[in-house]
């Protein structure tokens, strides 16, 4: 993973890095225990709730908000990858830098993806000379196939090698890393070293909902991931969705979701600064009660978030956030049969555009709600002052019969949830093999609009789903996932959207 990650921030910086932060699902053989570490960005310290506000309280436009040293949050990649190689790590910290050290000295060639996403993001990433020094050398866009150097970044890496993360965290890295997000012209940011010297990883219990004969299992909050998930999978659980071309399956996911995704915008956000009603979200008697609203034959004419049960009292608004997609994912399981699922992100694609020392930094704190109520009450997912922003990543371990039977996960903003929560339903239900069921058509709903894959089989349930009475959009849909089905022997899947790919040893 960590050899992965490090090249990854290289080769594909647009998505994930050093600057970034990550959720590590962890399995482990020898003990039979799952556990989660959370890598996610903190807000600064001197963040406060109406940092994406203008002068007369109104929030900022995205772009507003993203390009630049305002949305930069604490990074978590660095400390999260040292952490996990302090509990489990065998081979020596030094070595697995090496391959990246070496592709960034010598060389890697630039792939069509990362060609792509520098041409339709050229204005913004252009805006910072550092930035658009290395993704337009001589004043033009790097192409695919162009060889492409990053001494720096290597230079960094050799530092972390040599005094481990203390060195990214405290130090020259870390002032320059203040420096240029408190510089930026336009629109600097508040990020501070004490930030960065107080970062820390956390572990937490991992979520898991039964479905069918499978235990579904994922990062608990600050992520949404595995709670909607988990919310999806526990609605649809009374239902028969056994055929992938009836449209009424379709219905039943996609209002299904819709329920879920009312419940994350009124509820989740980082528990350590939020009561959450975690566990009556997942309650089987919950569950039910949402899903009785799913009888019928045709599209809910409108959702809204439910009543869990509450250990505590508390009144919540409703969260609209803003999340484009960009973001990587790693599924790795090795000899001894240690499973791991990690989703690792700078959130939009190339972050805030702020390049230093090798890498791009995220804009981690647009995935905050920019407003801080609504209807007169707080949002779960307002900014404050060292709170991790609710993300949608959701790696994800399905485990039977106690092991690990399935481990993935996928990019693509909150649509990520989507993607994830069918790729299980297209193993457990309809049968497909982890190659199939990540490349079968993608079809997501979330907030009404049902979002169907261009160009693929899916376009076929335009005319049905549109009959039932949804208002229905064609478009591309690049989600990235990545499987590895575990039984007499490894099987894996890689996503065709994107450059991934599978291999064993």
């Amino acid at each position: 993973m960590i050899a992965v990650q490090t090249v990854l921030g290289l080769v594909e910086p647009q998505s994930s890095g050093l600057g970034g932060g990550a959720f590590l699902v962890w399995y482990d053989t020898a003990t039979g225990t799952m556990t989660t570490l959370d890598g996610r960005e903190t807000a600064p310290l001197a963040a406060r709730p109406t940092l994406f506000q203008d002068d007369n309280g109104e929030p900022l436009s995205f772009f507003d908000a993203v390009v630049g040293g305002l949305s930069v949050g604490t990074p978590g990649t660095p400390k999260l990858m040292e952490e996990a190689h302090r509990r489990w790590g065998r081979t020596n910290w030094s070595t697995l830098l090496e391959p990246a050290i070496g592709m960034a000295e010598n060389g890697f060639m630039v792939s069509p993806r990362m060609a792509e996403s520098i041409a339709g993001d050229d204005e913004r990433l252009r805006r910072f000379p550092a930035t658009a020094a290395y993704f337009f050398p001589g004043g033009t866009a790097l192409a695919a196939g162009d060889m492409l150097q990053n001494p720096v970044y290597a230079d960094t890496l050799r530092q972390i090698a040599a005094h481990g993360t203390a060195a990214f965290y405290t130090g020259p890295i870390a002032q320059d890393i203040v420096t240029t997000v408190r510089t930026a012209p336009g629109n600097p940011g508040v990020l501070s070293t004490l930030d960065l010297a107080l970062y820390d990883v956390i572990e937490r219990d991992p979520v898991c909902v039964p479905y069918r004969t499978f235990d579904v299992c994922g990062m608990g909050p600050p992520s949404s991931g595995a709670l909607t998930v988990g919310h999806i999978l526990g609605m649809l659980n009374a239902y028969d969705i056994s055929d992938p071309n009836a449209a009424d399956t379709w219905r039943l996911m996609g209002d299904a979701s819709r329920l879920a995704f009312a419940d994350r915008g009124r509820y989740m956000a980082d528990s350590d600064f939020v009561p959450m009603p975690t566990m009556g979200l997942v309650d089987p008697a919950y569950l039910a009660e949402r899903a009785a609203l799913l009888q019928g034959d045709d599209a809910l004419p409108e959702v809204g978030p439910g009543r869990p049960t509450w250990d505590h009292a508390m009144l919540l608004g409703d969260d609209v956030s803003i999340e484009l997609p960009s973001t990587s994912h790693i599924s790795i399981v090795d000899s001894a049969g240690n499973a791991l699922s990690m989703t690792t992100t700078i959130e939009n694609g190339f972050g805030s555009r702020l390049f230093v020392r090798g890498f791009l930094l995220n804009n981690e704190l647009t995935d905050f709600s920019f407003a801080t109520h609504a209807d007169g009450y707080p949002i779960a997912n307002r900014i404050e002052p060292g709170k991790r922003p609710r993300s949608s990543m959701a790696p994800t371990i399905v485990m039977h019969d106690g092991t690990p039977s399935l481990v993935f996960g996928s990019p693509g903003c909150s649509r990520i949830i989507g993607y994830v929560a069918q790729a299980i339903i297209a193993h457990i239900d309809w049968g497909m093999d982890v190659q199939q069921a990540v490349t079968t058509p993608h079809l997501v709903n979330r907030f009404g609009t049902y979002d169907i894959e261009k160009d693929s089989d899916g376009v076929a349930l335009e005319a049905p789903l549109t009959a039932l009475g949804y208002q229905v959009s064609v478009r591309r849909l690049n989600s990235g996932l990545h499987a590895i089905g575990i039984g007499k022997t490894l099987t894996g899947g890689a996503d065709p959207r994107r450059e991934g790919i599978a291999l064993g040893d």
